[in-house]
């Protein structure tokens, strides 16, 4: 697959060849064509529909293939195929992706680097701009639509922030690894927001592409906790040091809710259990009744 260009970081004209003895790792666009049956009897003819495919390799070997949509750029839930697939039923397109892909990809990087820049600096009614300028191109692209809802937050505008949250929840997207910093600054800022209801449901969402996270538990916890859900507050505590018993943030939120008697009386005892395990003798549980805790 010679005419795809290297795994470099988005680069101004096409890469030079892989070593001697080395396969160049695939990224580019790839093409596929549906072929369909239209019509009935002597009128039946076929179309052919292409559909174009952003194809990016992975570490582990198999293809990560996402559509563009109409402005030609990568757009929407991604999936994974394995080379096989791959060489079998797309169809390289270097052309197209070093002439109209490649520079529409770069521009619409550097539309919301702009308006990150402009955020960052408080220059809001500019970051919502280019923003903007973004979302027409991809109204998926989630760093654009995280700003953008942060910059509205800035600026206590809730009901845009509202229609943000309401996109951002519903994009897998949204919940990556590689957009952690975004997704819990604007978490935060839905709590600062007195967006409690939201924040719950963004949460909630996380969890449930990501459930083995003590820090989403712990999230959810303080979101509840303003709502005044004390049983889901000390049900996500408790989740939290299930994961990671060694988390100082939840032992201290757990001592906290019993020294307040916060801790509704049915949870009480699987609190000071947890408290007990986690000290090895029961000294958080102590601690917790030294402050006042009690049934």
């Amino acid at each position: 697959m010679t005419d795809v260009t290297r795994d470099d970081p988005i680069p101004s004209t096409p890469a030079a060849p892989a070593p001697h003895g080395e396969r160049q790792r695939i990224k580019g666009v790839f093409s596929t064509q549906d072929v369909k049956k239209v019509g009935t009897g002597t009128t039946t003819r076929k179309t052919i529909q292409k559909g174009f495919w952003y194809a990016d390799e992975t570490d582990k070997g198999d293809i990560e293939v996402q559509p563009l949509n109409n402005n030609y750029v990568p757009s929407g839930p991604k999936r994974r195929i394995s080379m096989d697939e791959l060489l079998e039923k797309f169809a390289p397109e270097p052309e197209f992706y070093v002439q109209t892909v490649f520079p529409r990809m770069r521009e619409l990087n550097k539309t919301v680097a702009r308006a990150d820049r402009h955020r960052q600096k408080g220059e809001t009614f500019s970051a919502e701009y280019e923003y903007g300028n973004a979302l027409q191109v991809d109204e998926e692209n989630v760093r654009a639509n995280f700003g953008l809802g942060l910059t509205y937050l800035s600026r206590g505008e809730t009901g845009k922030a509202d229609d943000i949250f309401e996109r951002l929840v519903k994009l897998e997207a949204a919940f990556d690894e590689e957009h952690k910093h975004l997704f819990n600054e604007f978490g935060i800022n839905l709590r600062k927001s007195q967006m409690f209801d939201q924040a719950v449901t963004y949460y909630g969402r996380a969890l449930e592409l990501t459930r083995k996270d003590e820090n989403l538990h712990l999230n959810m916890a303080r979101a509840m906790l303003e709502k005044k859900d004390f049983a889901g507050t000390v049900e996500h505590v408790l989740k939290a040091l299930e994961i990671n018993p060694a988390i100082d943030a939840g032992i201290k939120f757990l001592q906290w809710m019993l020294a307040k008697k916060l801790v509704p009386a049915d949870q009480q005892d699987a609190a000071r259990e947890m408290l007990e395990r986690i000290a090895g003798g029961g000294k958080a549980a102590a601690q917790a009744d030294a402050g006042g805790g009690g049934s």
